[in-house]
C-alpha cells in the first residue's frame, strides 16, 4: 500500500477542527501522514493541532498567502505518491481515503479524483460532485443542491474540487502545482484544465463521501472579497489555458457570460467588485511572469483541445437543464 500525504490548508479555522481531525483518525486506510498548514492564523489552530494530533506535520506561514500557495507548500514538504487535499471543515467517512486511493489507481491516465462532498447541515444535499466549465466561463459546483442519492455513478468530470480530491504527485510534476496567483478560488478548475490539455483525466467517485460545511474560511457564499476574486480569477484561468483560436471562438459567448453575471451582481449588490474584478484580470495576464505561464498550444495536444471545447458546450446545456 502507497502512503498518502493529507494536506489541510487552515485559516482561523479552530473550530472545526476536532471534527476534521477525529475522522481521519477512524479511516480504514492507515497509511497516510497529516500536513497541516496555517496560513497564519490569529486564532490558537497551530496550538491545539500540536496538542491533540501530534503525528501531524504542522507547517505554520507568517500570514495569510492564500489556498494555493498554502497547499503547494503542503506538497512540497510531503513525499508520498498520492497527495489528498482536504478543507478544513469537512468530516470524511470512514473508508474515505481507502476509496480515493482505490480508485486514482485504476489507471494511470487520472491526474485527480475528486470525492462526494455531501451539505453538512443537510446530509440529503449535495455539496459538490465535480467541478464544471462552460462556454460562458461559468464555473460551478455540480449537483450543488440536488438530492445526493443522484450522484451515486462513478465518472469523469471537467475537474476535481480540491476541498476533498486526490492527486497523483507523478502528474502534478508534469502539471505544474496550483496557481499562486489565484490566491483563492477557481484555482482547482485551472490546474485539472492543464491536466486535460495534457490528455490526463480527472473523476467523481461517489463512493468517497464527506460532510463539508462550505465557505467555512470566507464566511458566506457571496462577499465582496469572493466575487472580486472570482471574476478576477476567471478572466486569468481563460487567459492561461485559451489558445487564441479558441479564444476567439469562445469570445461572444463568454462576453455574454461576464455581463450576465455582472447583472446579477449588481443586483446582488456586489456589481462594482465584479467590474473592478475583471480590470484586475486582465492586469494579472499583464504581467511578466504570468504571460510565462501560458499554455502554449502544441500540436500533439490539439485532441484535447477539441475534446474540451465539446465538454464546454455540453457543460452549458447541463448548466441550463440542471443535469
Amino acid at each position: 500500500m502507497d502512503k498518502i500525504a493529507i494536506v489541510i490548508p487552515n485559516y482561523n479555522g479552530l473550530r472545526y477542527l476536532q471534527i476534521c481531525f477525529d475522522a481521519l483518525e477512524k479511516q480504514t486506510y492507515k497509511n497516510f501522514h497529516v500536513y497541516f498548514v496555517d496560513n497564519g492564523s490569529d486564532d490558537t489552530s497551530c496550538s491545539y493541532v500540536s496538542q491533540h494530533y501530534s503525528d501531524t506535520s504542522i507547517i505554520a506561514l507568517d500570514k495569510n498567502y492564500g489556498f494555493s500557495y498554502a497547499v503547494n507548500v503542503g506538497i512540497r514538504q510531503s513525499t508520498e505518491p498520492y497527495v489528498i487535499l482536504l478543507n478544513n471543515d469537512t468530516e470524511v467517512f470512514p473508508d474515505f481515503i481507502e476509496k480515493l486511493y482505490t480508485k486514482i489507481r485504476q489507471s494511470e491516465k487520472i491526474f485527480s479524483c475528486s470525492a462526494k462532498l455531501i451539505s453538512y447541515y443537510d446530509h440529503n444535499k449535495i455539496d459538490d460532485a465535480g467541478n464544471y466549465y462552460n462556454l460562458l466561463g461559468w464555473a460551478y459546483a455540480r449537483g450543488k443542491g440536488k438530492s445526493s442519492s443522484d450522484y451515486e455513478k462513478s465518472e469523469k468530470i471537467f475537474t476535481a474540487c480540491a476541498g476533498a480530491a486526490i492527486y497523483r504527485r507523478e502528474l502534478l510534476e508534469k502539471t505544474g502545482l496550483f496557481d499562486v496567483e489565484h490566491f483563492a478560488y477557481l484555482e482547482d478548475i485551472d490546474i485539472g484544465y492543464r491536466a486535460r490539455i495534457q490528455g490526463y483525466e480527472n473523476w467523481y467517485e461517489p463512493s468517497a463521501k464527506v460532510y463539508h460545511v462550505g465557505s467555512g474560511t470566507s464566511g458566506s457564499r457571496y462577499n465582496l472579497f469572493k466575487v472580486r476574486y472570482s471574476s478576477r480569477n476567471n478572466i486569468y484561468l481563460i487567459y492561461k489555458n485559451m489558445p487564441l483560436l479558441q479564444l476567439i471562438i469562445n469570445l461572444p459567448l463568454l462576453c455574454i457570460g461576464f455581463l450576465i453575471k455582472l447583472i446579477f451582481f449588481t443586483l446582488k449588490g456586489f456589481g462594482k467588485e465584479y467590474a473592478a474584478g475583471i480590470k484586475n484580470g486582465f492586469s494579472l495576464c499583464m504581467k511578466p511572469e504570468n504571460r510565462s505561464k501560458k499554455v502554449h498550444f502544441k500540436l500533439q495536444h490539439l485532441s484535447s483541445y477539441i475534446v474540451i471545447e465539446w465538454e464546454l458546450f455540453c457543460n452549458l446545456f447541463r448548466f441550463i437543464f440542471k443535469l
